[in-house]
């Protein structure tokens, strides 16, 4: 080989890794670029605003005595009069021989019906408090560059699913909800409990240290329940402009279910509708190709017709650091 040659493949090499260390530095720059912060980061901040607009609804009640809400998420009365209730709750009760009060029936079907509507898991990511852990574990890993970790099967949510219905058909007793973490947020925040909050730091260290999502993507009965009674909702992220894709894999980098990105952006239909997507909206904040959408399952299935079904071809970087870092897991993945 010509020293000319080797000095340009030099040179080559360089300049990629001065973008690669550009791109590492600051997460997701070019939506930011394109769209603007805000336009980066809409959806992050309209779910935490949901988070906690409703966390702040439930504390009105002891912390001011204005009670719209009362109870908490496994539970709970608006305005003293319309119920709402955790299905999971509901089924422990009555796989326990307890015959629930037509109310707890009614609130858990109420909530059932618009989950299956919106999506399941969009409980995961615009309700559930303990996101904001599990969210502020992926973030910090990002930001300190841990290497991946072996993932858990995505399966175990199920069989821990099974083995929470189970155990109360065994002892007739509620045994999840003693460590459920998400009433534990709300009894700490309402009532001042600190006892379990061990539980959300065994969490935030499982997450950011064991193995990536743990919590979420691979262990919470309650997200595999919603996930499941979400199947076939009708709402859905569509990949409208998947022949935009350039395979920067910025929406990899922040997909809490990574998995479910690929079938849209590669596969014959741009819908994802995988029941494990929470539908979070993070992969539309970070996106400065304006690849996915907010859409029906109906239309997603109108925009593959129109397109004719077409997929990118382009290759993806192999000087992108997050190319190297993901994408042969997120391959292994499907």
């Amino acid at each position: 080989m010509s020293n000319e040659s080797m000095s340009n493949k030099s040179i080559s090499h360089k300049t990629m890794n001065s973008k690669a260390k550009a791109r590492t530095q600051n997460e997701h720059a070019a939506a930011i670029a394109e769209l603007g912060w805000f336009g980066a980061h809409k959806y992050l901040l309209l779910r935490r605003t949901v988070q906690l607009s409703l966390l702040g609804l439930f504390a009105l009640g002891p912390l001011l005595g204005i009670w719209l809400f009362k109870g908490n998420l496994s539970a709970s009365l608006l305005l003293d009069t319309i119920p709402f209730a955790d299905p999971l709750v509901s089924l422990q009760l009555l796989l326990a021989g307890h015959t629930p009060e037509l109310s707890l029936l009614i609130g858990a079907g109420l909530v059932t019906a618009f989950y299956a509507l919106a999506g399941g898991r969009v409980f995961c990511s615009w309700v559930c408090p303990v996101n904001l852990v599990t969210d502020t574990a992926s973030w910090l890993r990002r930001k300190l560059k841990l290497p991946r970790t072996s993932e858990l099967p995505r399966n175990l949510r199920y069989y821990l699913l099974a083995l929470v219905l189970l155990l109360p058909l065994l002892t007739g007793s509620l045994i999840w909800e003693w460590v459920n973490p998400v009433p534990l947020v709300y009894r700490a925040v309402l009532f001042g409990s600190l006892s379990g909050l061990w539980i959300l730091a065994a969490i935030f260290l499982l997450d950011l240290f064991i193995a990536e999502r743990a919590w979420c993507g691979h262990l919470c009965p309650t997200g595999a329940l919603f996930g499941l009674v979400g199947k076939w909702s009708p709402i859905k992220i569509v990949a409208s402009k998947a022949s935009a894709c350039d395979n920067c894999m910025d929406c990899f980098a922040v997909c809490p279910e990574r998995q479910v990105l690929k079938p849209a952006l590669k596969g014959q239909s741009p819908v994802i509708s995988s029941p494990d997507c929470t539908q979070c909206g993070r992969c539309i904040d970070v996106c400065a190709q304006r690849v996915f959408r907010y859409r029906t399952r109906f239309t997603g299935t109108q925009t593959q017709l129109s397109t004719g079904g077409s997929t990118n071809s382009q290759s993806p970087s192999s000087s992108s650091p997050i190319r190297q870092h993901i994408a042969p897991k997120a391959e292994n993945d499907q």
